[in-house]
């Protein structure tokens, strides 16, 4: 959780830095294609972490810590990688959305899968032979 912080922040600081690039002062979200596309990449990525950090600990809580790690730095990558071609251009954005949306999926399954297993009790234990 302490690396996709820092990657946010990182985020956060490349719209500081191209809003004083583009002399594009706060509250303004328009301006030129380059800071529009930076600054949706970062609020892009900000809306999905509460998403991503949610599935992120009841995977590695109710499910498998190592492969829900694995899955949240995968995630993280992809979503550099979404930034970075974000960034460059609008279309350089779509395989690491993509990447990201799967790595999502995943940890949606290991979560359903885990609190399954927790909390459904299974028949074989209800009913023994």
């Amino acid at each position: 959780m302490i690396a996709a912080s820092a990657l946010h922040a990182y985020f956060a600081m490349q719209v500081i830095y191209v809003r004083r690039k583009c002399k594009v002062s706060p509250p303004v979200t328009s301006g030129p294609p380059e800071f529009e596309r930076i600054f949706r990449a970062q609020a892009n990525c900000t809306e999905y972490f509460p998403i991503f950090l949610s599935l992120l600990w009841v995977a590695g809580v109710f499910s498998h810590q190592v492969l829900a790690a694995c899955c949240g730095v995968l995630y993280l990558i992809a979503r550099y990688q979404y930034f970075s071609g974000y960034a460059r251009c609008a279309q350089g954005r779509l395989a690491p959305l993509y990447l990201s949306a799967g790595v999502l999926f995943i940890l949606i399954g290991l979560s359903v899968t885990g609190l399954l297993i927790y909390f459904v009790p299974h028949p074989c234990f209800l009913f023994p032979k």
